[in-house]
């Protein structure tokens, strides 16, 4: 296998990670390959032979495997220590474009920060992660993206019993979290936050002057990044500072979903027990995850009590970027191209009336299109007070329909075919898993023959909880 790396984290100083090498398995598969991915880091591999590479029990020439270490407050406690400890960094490539990118197995066995853990991932979480990843990217939200799966031919424990063990490869612009930024501040270590901080600065932010530029330049992709979430129900499940990524990319996705009916305090993480990461609360999440970055970064100032002034301006701020973006992206999805403050309340009218009227989320915007939204509510004579003054308000538009439809997706990664896609699985069968890649590759394209996709689930299929899988 030849891979180009250029291994700058690895570089850093040796408190940064530790050098460890994936555990081989007993009988590598490869199970799923992305060859446009590949093509796209400008890889080109004999992928049918890789499967002892992509399930760990070989190593590419070039590779420097490590697991990065990093604080984060979970669920609002601090842990001073976490780190990577189900996976391993193998290294770097600079794709053709020029953008520096992480190739990372994950589920690759123990590392030493795995509390206890096996080290391992089973085939289910590694499934939703490849599926829900790509479905992702191709709705044009940042995120992480996967490259490979394989099976080892080994089962692992969970709570569901014996399942198949399995590895996902993962490609990010980087694994930096907030939470790395915790871990050396935490120690008080200025010396590895100076160099986190330039290192990370010119990896991602090259045109920060200082760290309070650098700060505002993270708040503003964060913003932007969970208002297209919420723009299209997705609910995160576990925005802990160490999921937090300072690229502004979409990373761990556990127990992650998307909401059918639309609800302001839908929950679906089976271990966030008091809704910490509703989907309605991530917008004020990704505030208070922002201002523990500041936090960290105030070490790096000259003036402590300049800096807290600065970096509380800044998180004060960003409020209003995050509804800024969540504005922009509700009114495309109602067809106006450049929505105000005066069109706020004719969206949250929507809103309010579906929730009282159960209607799903992703099929109620899509239906506006195609005259069909009142079809959605329990109550039809909900959206017909409402609908004259949308209409009114459309008018002034120039082309309504077209940016509706590229704003609202067609299908999307619903939880229940999710969950039938990993139960098929692991009886052998991936068809699923393959149909569910091909369908949602093209989310916003009306695609006949599989309209089964698009519908919500019975009462008897609903998907009360998702799990992480570790």
């Amino acid at each position: 296998m030849m891979i180009k790396f250029d291994n700058s984290y690895a570089r850093l100083p040796e408190g940064f990670y530790t050098r460890i090498a994936p555990r081989a398995v007993a009988a590598p598969a490869l199970l799923a390959f992305n060859t446009g991915l590949a093509e796209e880091l400008g890889l080109s591999l004999d992928y049918a032979a890789m499967a002892p590479v992509f399930a760990g029990s070989e190593l590419p020439d070039g590779a420097e495997p490590i697991a990065q270490v990093y604080a984060g407050h979970q669920f609002g406690g601090f842990s001073p220590q976490l780190g990577d400890g189900r996976a391993v960094l193998l290294g770097e490539v600079i794709d053709p474009a020029g953008h520096r990118r992480d190739i990372q197995l994950k589920g690759s066995g123990p590392t030493p920060y795995s509390r206890n853990g096996d080290g391992r991932a089973w085939l289910g979480p590694v499934l939703r992660e490849y599926v829900v990843s790509e479905a992702m990217h191709a709705l044009g939200v940042p995120t992480t993206r996967a490259l490979a799966a394989a099976l080892t031919g080994e089962p692992i424990y969970r709570q569901e019993g014996a399942v198949p063990g399995a590895v996902l490869t993962r490609v990010a612009s980087s694994h930096i979290r907030v939470g790395t930024f915790q871990y050396f501040a935490a120690r008080r270590d200025v010396e590895a936050l100076h160099a986190l901080y330039d290192y990370t600065a010119a990896r991602h932010y090259p045109d920060a002057n200082g760290p309070a530029d650098f700060l505002r330049a993270v708040c503003a992709a964060q913003a932007e990044l969970v208002a297209h979430w919420m723009s299209l129900g997705f609910i995160h499940g576990v925005m802990n500072t160490d999921n937090t990524a300072l690229s502004g990319e979409t990373i761990d996705y556990g127990p992650c979903a998307f909401m059918d009916v639309y609800h302001p305090v839908t929950v679906f993480s089976s271990i966030d027990a008091q809704g910490r990461y509703a989907y309605d609360n991530q917008a004020h999440v990704i505030v208070w995850n922002m201002a523990q970055l500041a936090t960290s970064l105030v070490p790096l100032m000259p003036d402590r009590d300049a800096a807290i002034e600065e970096f509380t301006a800044i998180i004060h701020a960003m409020p209003a970027l995050v509804d800024a973006a969540w504005l922009r992206r509700m009114g495309a999805k109602i067809g106006l191209k450049e929505a105000t403050e005066a069109d706020k309340p004719l969206i949250e009218g929507l809103l309010e009336r579906m929730q009282a009227g159960r209607a799903d989320f992703t099929n109620t915007f899509r239906a506006l299109t195609e005259g069909a939204a009142r079809d959605q509510f329990l109550d039809p004579a909900a959206f017909d007070q409402w609908e004259p003054e949308w209409r009114a308000r459309i008018e002034r538009e120039a082309d309504p329909s077209a940016l509706m439809q590229a704003s609202n997706p067609w299908v999307i990664p619903r939880n229940h075919r999710i969950e039938e896609m990993i139960l098929a699985a692991r009886e052998g069968d991936f068809a699923p898993f393959e149909r569910l890649l091909s369908v949602l590759s093209k989310p916003f394209e009306a695609q006949p023959g599989v309209e089964d996709l698009r519908r919500p689930p019975e009462p008897s299929e609903v998907v009360q909880q998702t799990f992480c899988g570790t």
